[in-house]
């Protein structure tokens, strides 16, 4: 670490040294070269045939800005401003092309783009200052383009995420699931949506990330510590989902999407529409989704795991010479039952709470109880609104950006049969989210980037029952990222301080303290250095060290109440530390004309990891809480050090000339464990088992007369055995491999050169295998007791259809 912390100082010190040197050539806006009215025009082609490619894409991420080329193949940009930005040029079937353009004036740049089906260049903007070639990002960078999600089935956002090597989703029926990175989960994985950070309650096992599937456009997932740009809880990863997508200069551009999957009559409906004139940009969405209750072999439909969301949202803003400024709005508003598993002793079949005459009671449930749409009692409704303005200012040659961004999160439980409309549980959760960056010119190949970010936070409690105190949160932290062009070489790295203080409010319970009020600060210094070597045309070296941090969340520090489902009391422990995490992380990438090879290994040390243990009685039995009519284990959240390692592959087989066809296996694995045993067991919890999927897949016709981007595929989806649990406290156990076939096609339905309506088809788990997986919390409800099986299973077979119409017009 100490040598890390050599290399940061001397790698920022020598970019700044640059940097202020070149700070005195910097023109102003007032300079005569200054050039305000900046045009990017071209035309996109076939390299090999010169042929045009009417529909490509040309987008500038920095500065929020695209377009896509005409019949013709041409596209044109307006409105922006002058300086030196990364491209991206891609088209379905061909390599990207990414690099850097210098604006300045009316720039004219043709580009010829290479047939490949295999995707070997792409832009993040996660985890780094600004725009960057994935080739040069040191740590591994996952992207989903809407197409990937719109092929798959998925029952939520995570769930659509989870084939991606190194992804996992802990989940708690269809409705629900959360991204594990490596093992890691919950407070330890932050989630963004259009550059702001996602708040709500995510210690919770019932509580998503509260994000339009349908909405999304892109979605970025990097792989290991990023606490360098995002502060405190990115000691796993950062899954950073794009939603806002402008239209084109002089265009309105829009989606009307419909999607039904037949195992749970899951139902969806999204219409979108935006429009771009002279800079000023507009648009608005809507979506509904609505599943009833799933079903499976083993148990048949799982009573409540039915739910229903409404979601809408629009932003304005302005493109121009000097930047841009953009407001976006969005309402998240979930309705999801929460299964809690239990069955008639007599027939195994599904209880279901009834109201008899005032008396609270259980019957079987049937027929219409599997129906509907609308969630039976317990539930919960989560509201997510949010509000945010994101801006980019030219000063000179620099740029200036600002995030300002306001949320609340709102989550109700619904538990009393008798009273259906008492809120059991409400968390109102607010937080102003905010973000402001310097990014110097790029002088002598260094780009880099100061910058200050954090959150303001607040929770009230307004149900009957309180798990968690109110209390008050204020984040704050300063950084300075680096990035050195030397060749094929691309070093990069930075330092940052944080600083985290909670302030958590005493409440008194019937005479008895419940929670005591306490005041508490945490602050850290992490950091990363990586570097990226081009070794040639076809094969990358990457290798990544990176400090990360996460201080503990008020469950952790102050919960005092049962946690419903998982037969757990819990304490929280005001006296635990902040986690820190030090990962190495090395990897290969390899493109040539026959194989597409990614692999990355890695190690990360977490000192001080948080968990719960089970506490003991005065007797030195299990101590016992009794709260209501139900008893529960007591558990204290403790630390210790632990260590995580593994690996992701994934090899790409598309044999030239037979460029069609894709042969493409994906490996994953991860093993966790504690320094010391505790009850008897030194794993980790929550640690996915390997998993290993084969996929052939067949794509034709990138430029067909009816049918385009016509493709055909078929997956084997291989999860391994866990048998590497956490026993302890009777935690977890052990979880079978299983084995689900699944299968795809669909298409472009296109007349004189324009896209009418595109298709997909989609069959999961097409054996109907009855399988556990090991992240499922349903895994551990009640016992069935005339099969003996004991909680929930999984999906059962499951077909899809989703129907896309894009509309397009000209101002």
């Amino acid at each position: 670490m100490k040598q890390l912390s050599i290399y940061l100082v001397l790698l920022v010190a020598a970019s700044l040294r640059t940097q202020a040197q070149s700070t005195s050539l910097h023109t102003t806006p007032t300079d005569k070269n200054i050039v305000l009215n900046v045009s990017f025009t071209g035309k996109v082609t076939d390299a090999k045939t010169g042929e045009v490619l009417a529909g490509a894409s040309i987008q500038f991420p920095d500065l929020k800005v695209g377009s896509t080329t005409n019949q013709q193949g041409v596209y044109r940009l307006q409105n922006i401003p002058s300086g030196k930005y990364l491209v991206e040029v891609s088209f379905t079937g061909y390599a990207s092309i990414v690099e850097s353009i210098v604006l300045n004036g009316n720039t004219e740049r043709d580009f010829a783009l290479s047939r490949s089906y295999a995707e070997n260049e792409a832009v993040t903007v996660t985890g780094v200052s600004s725009a960057t070639s994935v080739k040069r990002t040191p740590v591994p960078v996952n992207i989903l383009k809407k197409e990937e999600l719109m092929r798959g089935v998925s029952t939520n956002l995570i769930d659509a995420l989870s084939k991606t090597p190194g992804v996992t989703q802990i989940s708690t029926g269809p409705a629900i699931s959360k991204p594990s990175i490596r093992g890691l989960g919950y407070n330890r994985v932050v989630v963004v949506n259009d550059g702001i950070r996602q708040e709500g309650q995510q210690w919770g096992d019932e509580h998503g990330i509260e994000i339009d599937e349908y909405n999304v456009t892109k979605a970025e997932i990097l792989k290991g510590p990023a606490s360098l740009m995002y502060g405190s809880d990115a000691l796993a990863g950062v899954v950073n989902f794009i939603s806002i997508l402008p239209a084109p200069e002089g265009t309105v551009k829009g989606n009307v999407f419909g999607t039904y999957q037949t195992n749970n009559r899951q139902r969806g409906m999204h219409a979108d529409i935006g429009g771009n004139q002279h800079g000023f940009i507009w648009g608005a969405y809507g979506s509904y989704k609505a599943a009833a209750d799933y079903k499976n072999k083993y148990d048949g439909y799982v009573f409540n795991s039915k739910f229903n969301e409404r979601d809408f949202g629009g932003y304005i803003g302005l493109n121009k010479q000097w930047g841009f400024s953009h407001l976006y709005v969005s309402n998240f508003d979930q309705r999801v039952g929460l299964v809690e598993g239990d069955r008639d002793d007599v027939t195994g079949q599904f209880l279901k709470p009834i109201d008899n005459n005032g008396t609270a009671e259980e019957a079987i449930a049937s027929g219409k109880d599997f129906t509907s749409t609308d969630p039976s009692i317990p539930r919960q409704r989560i509201q997510h609104f949010k509000v945010a303005t994101d801006n980019s200012f030219n000063i000179g040659q620099d740029r200036l950006t600002v995030l300002v961004g306001y949320q609340r999160n709102q989550r109700q439980e619904f538990g009393n049969i008798l009273d259906p409309g008492e809120k059991e549980l409400y968390f109102d959760l607010n937080t102003v989210n905010y973000n402001v960056q310097y990014h110097f010119a790029e002088k002598k190949d260094w780009k880099t980037t100061i910058g200050v970010n954090g959150m303001q936070q607040s929770n009230k409690n307004k149900g009957a029952e309180v798990l968690i105190p109110e209390y008050s949160l204020f984040d704050i932290g300063g950084f300075v990222y680096t990035q050195k062009r030397i060749n094929k070489l691309t070093l990069s790295g930075g330092v940052r301080f944080d600083n985290r203080s909670i302030d958590s409010k005493e409440l008194e319970d019937g005479g008895d303290i419940k929670f005591q009020g306490f005041t508490k600060s945490f602050s850290n210094v992490s950091g990363s250095v990586g570097l990226s070597y081009e070794a040639s045309k076809a094969v990358t070296f990457k290798l990544n060290v990176a400090r990360g941090f996460r201080a503990p969340s008020i469950p952790e520090l102050a919960s005092n109440g049962a946690h419903e489902g998982t037969n757990r009391y819990e304490y929280g422990e005001q006296d635990l530390k902040s986690e820190t995490s030090f990962q190495v992380d090395g990897g290969i990438e390899v493109n040539t004309e026959h194989i597409s090879l990614a692999a990355n290994v890695f190690y990360n040390a977490v000192s001080n990891f948080i968990y719960y243990r089970k506490l003991q009685g005065a007797n030195g039995g299990d101590s016992i809480l009794v709260d209501g009519s139900d008893e529960f284990f007591a558990f204290r959240f403790d630390q210790h050090n632990a260590r995580l390692y593994g690996a992701e592959i994934n090899l790409d087989i598309h044999p030239h000339p037979l460029d069609w066809l894709h042969i493409e296996n994906s490996f994953s694995i991860v093993r966790g464990t504690l320094s010391e045993e505790q009850d008897g067991s030194k794993n980790l919890p929550f640690i996915p088992a390997a998993r290993l999927i084969n996929d052939v897949k067949a794509e034709f016709g990138a430029k067909g007369k009816v049918i385009r981007h016509l493709y055909v595929k078929a997956e084997l989806d291989n999860t391994f055995a866990q048998n590497d649990p956490f026993t302890g406290y009777n935690t977890e156990t052990k979880t079978s491999g299983y084995s689900l076939l699944n299968a795809g096609l669909g298409g472009d339905i296109v007349s004189k050169g324009k896209t009418l309506f595109s298709l997909y088809i989609a069959a999961n788990n097409i054996g109907d295998v009855a399988y556990q997986n090991h992240l499922s919390r349903l895994k551990y409800t009640a016992v069935n007791n005339v099969t003996g099986r004991t909680g929930v299973y999984n999906m059962g077979r499951n077909f899809s259809i989703k129907l896309n119409v894009p509309l397009s017009f000209n101002l």
